[in-house]
């Protein structure tokens, strides 16, 4: 198949080309600079420059496809609501392109679900509606559907290697400003987790085998990693305390990630599992941050 990936030269889109052109997939992939280019070049993909504002390019891009994937999003928290807003022109416009019975993969999140704190979130759970989460990639993107577009709806936990790790790495940033490692309360609250080279390739199984309508997938190895756990080794790795923050101190204590630090939102992936054949098999969110070089 012919397949577009956006965020091409990204941390997931990087694995996801290398997996779809060694499966025998003819890959295009989106790229924003010279380097990237390269990268693009040297993996044996076809380089479409463009990026994630230029709809034009995303339209050209999509047109004559038979799967677009999008990887791409701005993950600068300081401009979130307007990011999340491209983010929904973004899929308008590689949607509006793709034939009925092509195929549109979107990248949504575990923590864009509903569901009340440690529900475990389901595949068939809805996306969450809510002023406070002004990303709606799987609401747009069922207007794709509507027009006889499949869409394969992708929900991503921490996914890790030794390099990042999801929003852990904001966890190191504060760590290392604060000279502590912390956690909220008892720190039970969980984060769900998935190996990198596990994740790219769940994407390729949604490339192969998605059927009509809308179906959610959730790229989910480790349902919960708690967080008390997730600091512990971050204070060992960079050697220093590792201490509890009360809740009414959480704020002053994180900042804007305080709610990140907190939340609660474990994730199934059984359905998902099953359906797609899909048997997770690389290292755990711990063992990857104890194999980190934070030095």
């Amino acid at each position: 198949m012919r397949v577009f990936v956006t965020g091409a030269t990204g941390f997931i889109g990087t694995e996801l080309v290398k997996e779809l052109i060694e499966a025998g997939h003819q890959v295009r992939g989106l790229a924003r600079s010279d380097a990237g280019a390269e990268q693009l070049k040297a993996a044996g993909a076809e380089v479409h420059r463009g990026d994630l504002e230029d709809l034009d390019s995303l339209r050209s891009g999509a047109t004559g496809m038979d799967v677009v994937v999008n990887l791409a999003f701005n993950h600068d928290f300081s401009k979130f609501a307007q990011n999340g807003e491209d983010e929904r022109k973004a899929i308008e416009a590689l949607g509006s392109v793709l034939e009925p019975g092509k195929l549109l993969v979107v990248t949504s999140g575990i923590g864009m679900t509903s569901g009340e704190p440690g529900h475990v979130c389901m595949e068939s759970d809805p996306p969450a509606s809510s002023a406070s989460i002004p990303r709606q990639p799987e609401q747009t993107a069922k207007a794709a559907a509507e027009r006889g577009v499949r869409v394969a709806i992708v929900r991503l936990p921490q996914v890790h290697d030794t390099r990042k790790q999801g929003l852990v790495p904001l966890l190191t940033q504060i760590a290392r400003e604060k000279g502590v490692s912390a956690y909220i309360g008892d720190g039970a609250n969980r984060y769900p987790a998935a190996p990198l080279k596990d994740v790219a390739h769940l994407y390729r199984l949604a490339v192969e085998q998605t059927g009509p309508g809308v179906t959610v997938y959730h790229a989910v190895q480790e349902e919960g990693v708690a967080l008390r756990e997730i600091a512990e080794t971050l204070g060992k790795g960079l050697k220093m305390p590792v201490v509890s923050i009360a809740p009414e101190k959480a704020a002053e204590h994180f900042g804007w990630f305080a709610h990140f630090a907190g939340v609660d939102m474990p994730a199934s992936s059984d359905w998902t599992r099953k359906t797609l054949g899909w048997k997770p098999t690389g290292p755990g969110l711990i063992e990857d941050l104890t194999n980190m070089k934070f030095f």
